[in-house]
């Protein structure tokens, strides 16, 4: 049923939330009034009743006229827009721009017939001016000068087209997607660090030759135990996980007496002992020994140069990187989740933070020295996956949001909407709907910001990735808000400026000269494909997804150039896993279908055959009998098959592995981001194993187009 008012209505429109939309089954559904309000309230706007609403949406109306120029203005470059501006009516105004480099632009005054209105008591203006297309890209300064004074705000000129990187010209790349922590190897502390992904993509680029690895996201966790388990549920999306820190590389462990050298060694032997027989990854053992580790070599200080790099890394990060670091300590006094400290430390302004700060300045230089050298670990993974051939190198993986109790949560504070939580609608795979328990920023709050804590974050992340993967890009464009306490089919869609999100995301690619690829999966309106397109971001194609109109597979001409293409994804089991059913048994198990195990399990093998079919068709494989492989890198073959610039082949499927990593819609019911690398009998696989897996080296021949398979023993020689 449609809503119970038009002031209902028109706040939902005014604020961007929707009042219907299409779900999975094609199906036009309306949002009611009990949602709207509730999202509504976390944008701290009372529409509790129709009084209320309509004082609500007097303000809504008002806001754009009672400040002189909008927060913050985003155009394309070689595109005009106009501005509209707002002074008390009769008053002049003249408006320029101060430029990110240096110098000032005018900007001319456009024809613009509007009545003025009353606002707060006072008849205001408007009047509007056009930013002129001749700008550089940056970030500007927008000025007004009126009789009363000067007002400001930014303007940010974005490219209107990111694309490929200088670095892969016309060429195609293919990579391999990994979960950096479920790869460990004889030096690593019992989970896949910064070491090995440096010597990961020596061994991919060398002996592989693939172009990029994408690696999960990489976000800070928690200071302390608990560790969550999953990279998309990160305390700060601005910084690293120093939980990938590999102590024996950091700098300052050569310049070690004896002594420390022995108490860091008896740690790593202890931990080895103690996590010896488990068969998940176990965090919370390894980030404590691997913070006494640390601690040690932090504090035998740095040389006079190190401790010089140190501090140009502390200003350049600035207050950001103080605060997150304050944040850690507190938490390990106060306890994980900032909203149940004192009051008076639930704000990182408040007098008493800063007496916190003064009385743990040497703890608090501790958790950013933990960033210092993190970024080196992932600046070193980088230029040697450069330096060892790869065109792109590095590409690192974006997750939609934070926790609620997250350091960006408290550093931000009401830059997210209270009583409120990201999630999904209901889809073919997660037939409930999800709620992914990350706090939503709040779309006005960003723009009142200038999307400084956005383009700070991906900025930050890009120092050392050759791209960028956005999961579900969707987010820039709209999010599923789930009020506290309703079910996640219960929320609806909040719409976000994407012309501005996108285009910072762009921006920042363009300065660090990266690709950026975006997970277009599930419910997606299909302009907004088509927008991503115009501007040169790659989409995501699965090949299990990829569809005709009639419900067929589509053909590998009918793909998509710009995109990233790959059999699964990390939410699949690997491909082995997928064709044996494994995850609708899990699914069933876990109680997540709403139809029948049958019937699924129909539809999965219409699916398979169909796929099969297909593969024999076009002698991508050979008929019957056939092993699993031979299936698996077949629908690889299908992959090279097509245009798409950028391939993907999952590690997981180079090894053979069954196990997914992740099963949507669970948190304890499933072991998600626990699950080592392992072989096809379920046994954990060391990197080192790598290195002479014949099974891995015949799916790069594939990735590669070789006529012929490689082999381990032609590829490398060890003593």
């Amino acid at each position: 049923m449609a809503l119970s008012s038009h002031q209902l209505a028109e706040l939902a429109d005014a604020f961007g939330i929707a009042t219907q939309f299409w779900d999975w089954k094609g199906r036009l559904t309306e949002v009611n009034d009990a949602t709207v309000i509730a999202i509504l309230a976390g944008l701290d706007v009372d529409a509790s009743d129709p009084a209320k609403a309509e004082l609500a949406l007097t303000a809504a109306r008002d806001r754009p006229w009672s400040r002189i120029l909008p927060p913050c203005v985003v155009v394309q470059q070689g595109s005009s827009k106009q501005v509209l501006v707002h002074v008390p009516h009769g008053d002049w105004v003249r408006v320029s721009i101060r430029l990110e480099e240096g110098g000032w632009v005018d900007v001319p005054q456009a024809r613009h017939d509007v009545e003025p209105r009353l606002v707060a008591g006072r008849l205001t203006g408007e009047a509007a001016f056009e930013i002129p297309i001749e700008l550089p890209l940056g970030y500007h300064r927008l000025q007004a000068t009126t009789e009363a004074g000067q007002a400001e705000s930014t303007l940010v000129v974005t490219p209107s087209f990111v694309g490929f990187p200088q670095a892969m010209a016309d060429k195609r790349v293919w990579g391999y997607a990994i979960q950096l922590y479920s790869i460990t190897s004889a030096e690593s502390w019992g989970l896949g660090d910064l070491g090995d992904l440096a010597d990961l993509a020596v061994w991919s680029a060398t002996q592989q030759f693939a172009g990029y690895l994408l690696v999960n996201p990489l976000h800070a966790a928690e200071p302390r135990p608990p560790i969550e388990a999953s990279p998309y549920l990160p305390m700060s999306r601005r910084f690293v996980n120093p939980i990938y820190i590999r102590p024996e590389r950091v700098p300052e462990f050569a310049d070690l007496d004896a002594d420390s050298r022995r108490r860091i060694r008896q740690l790593k032997q202890r931990l080895a002992t103690k996590i010896a027989d488990r068969e998940l990854i176990d965090r919370d053992p390894i980030w404590v020994a691997k913070l006494k580790a640390l601690r040690i070599i932090f504090g035998y200080g740095m040389r006079p140069a190190r401790q010089m790099a140190f501090e140009e890394f502390l200003r350049k990060e600035g207050r950001g990187l103080t605060q997150f670091a304050t944040w850690c300590a507190l938490v390990n006094d106060e306890g994980l989740d900032f909203r149940t400290w004192p009051d008076a430390l639930q704000r990182p302004s408040s007098p008493q933070v800063a007496e916190f700060t003064a009385a743990n300045a040497e703890e608090i230089k501790f958790f950013a020295w933990l960033q210092f050298i993190a970024d080196g670990q992932l600046g070193a993974a980088q230029s040697a996956a450069r330096n060892s051939g790869m065109r792109v190198g590095v590409m690192n993986d974006l997750a939609v949001g934070v926790s609620a109790c997250s350091a960006e949560a408290w550093t931000y504070g009401n830059l997210f909407a209270e009583g409120l939580s990201v999630g999904a609608p209901p889809d073919h795979f997660n037939q409930t709907g999800q709620d992914w328990g990350q706090a939503p920023w709040r779309p006005d709050r960003l723009d009142e910001l200038s999307y400084a804590p956005f383009r700070q974050m991906v900025a930050g992340i890009l120092r050392h990735s050759g791209g960028l993967r956005v999961d579900h890009i969707m987010g820039l464009f709209r999010l599923w808000w789930v009020p506290a306490g309703m079910l996640p089919s219960q929320g609806s869609y909040v719409r976000y400026d994407h012309e501005a999100m996108v285009g910072i995301l762009a921006l920042e690619a363009h300065r660090a000269g990266a690709l950026v690829v975006g997970e277009d999966l599930g419910v997606v309106e299909p302009w907004v494909r088509d927008y991503l397109r115009t501007r040169g971001i790659l989409g995501t194609s699965i090949e299990w997804f990829e569809r005709d109109d009639q419900g067929q597979p589509l053909p590998p001409e009918a793909w998509r150039e710009y995109c990233l293409a790959s059999v699964t994804t990390h939410d699949l089991p690997p491909t082995a896993g997928y064709l044996a059913g494994e995850h609708i048994l899990l699914q069933h198990s876990l109680g997540l279908l709403t139809e029948t195990l049958d019937a699924e399990l129909a539809v999965a093998t219409a699916e398979w055959d169909a796929v099969v079919t297909g593969l024999r068709e076009r002698g991508f494989l050979a008929e019957d009998p056939c092993r699993v492989e031979d299936v698996v890198l077949a629908m690889h073959r299908f992959l090279v098959a097509t245009p798409s610039r950028v391939l993907c082949a999952a590690l997981t499927d180079a090894v053979g592995d069954r196990r997914t990593q992740n099963q949507p819609g669970t948190s304890q019911e499933y072991p998600n981001w626990r699950v080592p690398l392992s072989g096809p009998d379920g046994k954990p696989i060391m990197l080192e194993d790598l290195y002479s897996s014949e099974r891995a080296y015949r799916l790069a021949s594939v990735m590669n187009d070789f006529a012929s398979p490689m082999s381990a023993s032609s590829a490398v020689e060890f003593d």
